[in-house]
């Protein structure tokens, strides 16, 4: 394994004292490893949601182009955000 330096503040050196002290882990290095998985699952999930708003932009240029499209008032835009929002959502967790 790699071996790093990093400079941490006092709060960061605190928190991974009191992980390993509680038992969660048994050393900084397994605490760093965790936080170092949760940054790359929460990568992946952004690129997952970014891919299917892709996906949601282009279905909606092909619409317009198609002629199938409807237009929203100020009003129901939110609602229709917050629709698209969702699925989006539930496209990237399903892919991930």
């Amino acid at each position: 394994m790699a071996t790093r330096n990093v400079v941490l503040t006092r709060q960061q050196e605190e928190l991974i004292a009191a992980l390993v002290a509680e038992g969660r882990f048994q050393n900084a290095s397994e605490v760093l490893r965790e936080g170092l998985r949760l940054v790359e699952k929460d990568q992946l999930e952004l690129r997952a949601r970014l891919a299917a708003f892709q996906r949601e932009a282009q279905r909606g240029w092909d619409d317009e182009a198609a002629g199938r499209s409807t237009d929203l008032t100020a009003d129901e835009l939110p609602d229709h955000i917050a629709m698209l929002s969702a699925r989006a959502a539930r496209e990237a967790a399903d892919a991930g």
